[in-house]
């Protein structure tokens, strides 16, 4: 495959992640208006983070008048993941990728767009991960515009509901490859039972939701590493059959 096929099966591959950001970030333009933020400063916001939780948190946290410290250190926790999944997805680039491409298309890394190309079999190549993040970035930042924009006529009804759209997509991404691999289903499993321990014990209230996040996932990873390794070889084998 040219780099332009790599792009554009990248492009398409973030098309189904681009139109749930849009409803995501729908509700996050709403309550950004809600709270006195302008549309440039919320799509600036967006535009800068591409992150749902960390914005919904920064946001509470400006409406609580918190201070610039607490709302940095706040959004750095919840996104701190976000990190692991860069460094993940780093070792199965192709050998040779710059320092920039890393640091452009790491900006670009999410929940969904993780998972995407985590599926992706064989070795991940620059302009497949440039690719996969354009549209969800684009679809973050328009879902900011026209929630700000037309939130003063929505029903408070609907805009409550439009809350649920991320762990939707989120789910339609994970149930497709938990049911064709036992492996990842335990791993989800694991990682679930993981999350749901640190919540729920008493003895672990102290966890912050963002720490409870890469616990379970580093948990659920882990595991899943140790249990069932993947061979090398593998992935070179699926590679040479999606060129």
């Amino acid at each position: 495959m040219t780099r332009r096929q790599y792009f554009t099966a990248g492009f398409k591959d973030g098309i189904p992640i681009c139109l749930g950001y849009i409803a995501v970030s729908f509700t996050f333009g709403i309550m950004a208006k809600k709270v006195g933020i302008s549309i440039f400063d919320a799509v600036l916001i967006s535009l800068t983070n591409v992150t749902s939780a960390g914005q919904f948190a920064g946001t509470n946290l400006i409406l609580q008048g918190a201070g610039y410290i607490e709302v940095a250190m706040t959004t750095f926790v919840i996104n701190i993941r976000y990190m692991l999944m860069s460094l993940s997805l780093g070792q199965r680039l192709e050998k040779g990728t710059g320092i920039l491409s890393r640091m452009g298309f790491g900006f670009g890394i999410t929940d969904e767009t993780f998972v995407m190309a985590s599926l992706k079999p064989g070795i991940l190549r620059a302009p497949y991960l440039f690719g996969l993040i354009l549209f969800p970035i684009l679809g973050w930042n328009l879902g900011t515009v026209l929630g700000g924009s037309i939130s003063a006529v929505l029903p408070e009804a609907l805009q409550n509901a439009m809350g649920i759209a991320l762990y939707g997509m989120f789910i339609a991404l994970i149930v497709p490859a938990s049911r064709d691999s036992i492996h990842v289903f335990l791993i989800v499993v694991m990682a679930v039972a993981a999350n749901c321990m640190l919540k729920y014990i008493p003895v672990f209230s102290f966890i912050s939701p963002g720490f409870r996040i890469i616990l379970s996932t580093v948990a659920g990873a882990g595991l899943g590493a140790a249990l069932f390794p993947r061979d090398e070889a593998e992935y070179v084998k699926k590679e040479g059959e999606t060129e």
